[in-house]
């Protein structure tokens, strides 16, 4: 591996949320740069203006010209053979699928850190990168899978209860502070299909708890509707007491199973 002891090449690429920085050949100590939500900041020193070109002309074809934020300079700095085709490949398409990360080439080391949906998206990544680059480069793999989209509302609503008025179909003031919050989760993950699903224990004529289970649904998706959410995307069931989580012989059970569940769909 050839290693530069003076001024070396660096890329690193940064992501607001699907944004991306590019830093090149420093001497120095980066400095400190940030992408606001969908900007891609491209920043550092680079040998030549035509370097400059060819590295922001790709960044350009792949994010759109008023995405990309240009902080870079030349000066006097050393790069590894035919380093900006190197870099000019591993500005791709495949980038786009990280939020909030970091591409960094150091010399002939390239660092790959942020979220990605899922396994196969963080291999293939990974994979295209190390395909892009001759044998003399390193890909460390920093990528991680974020939690799913329906982990992030099972976390929002914690094992807490959206509470109604007993019997009735009537959100209490606290019912409505959980659903406030489920109500930010769900515009996090944009405009996605979400069905409400009401339960009951088995206290009751099960008929009956059916249909207040269907109605304690329909009110919690009236709430959304209220509160901005798409109405097209909610749909709305009650189960009553059919899917227990917790045995109906207690009342802690009981408790438990009068509940309001949240399931994205397709």
């Amino acid at each position: 591996m050839k290693i530069f002891s003076k001024q070396r090449s660096i890329l690193v690429l940064l992501a607001g949320l699907v944004a991306w920085v590019p830093l090149a050949v420093l001497a120095q100590a980066v400095p400190e740069v940030s992408a606001a939500p969908g900007q891609v900041v491209i920043a550092g020193t680079l040998p030549d203006d035509a370097s400059k070109l060819a590295i922001l002309t790709k960044l350009r074809e792949i994010y759109g010209v008023n995405r990309v934020v240009d902080q870079l300079t030349v000066g006097a700095v050393v790069t590894p053979p035919n380093w900006t085709a190197y870099v000019q490949k591993l500005i791709s398409p495949t980038l786009k699928l990280v939020n909030r990360g970091q591409l960094k080439v150091d010399g002939n080391v390239v660092s790959m850190r942020g979220e990605v949906a899922n396994e196969a998206q963080k291999q293939q990544i990974v994979s295209d990168l190390a395909s892009s680059l001759n044998p003399s480069y390193v890909v460390n793999n920093g990528l991680r899978v974020t939690a799913s989209d329906q982990g992030v509302l099972d976390q929002t609503l914690a094992n807490r209860v959206v509470e109604f008025e007993s019997g009735q179909a009537y959100l209490t003031p606290q019912g409505k502070l959980i659903l406030d919050d489920m109500i930010a989760a769900l515009h996090k993950l944009k405009s996605q299909r979400v069905e409400v699903i009401g339960h009951t224990d088995d206290k009751g004529l099960r008929a009956s708890n059916v249909a207040l289970s269907q109605a304690r649904a329909e009110a919690v998706k009236s709430y959304f509707s209220e509160k901005g959410l798409d109405a097209k995307l909610i749909t709305a069931s009650g189960v009553g007491p059919d899917r227990p989580v917790a045995s109906n012989a207690t009342g802690e059970g009981r408790a438990r199973n009068r509940r309001i569940e949240f399931r994205l769909s397709q």
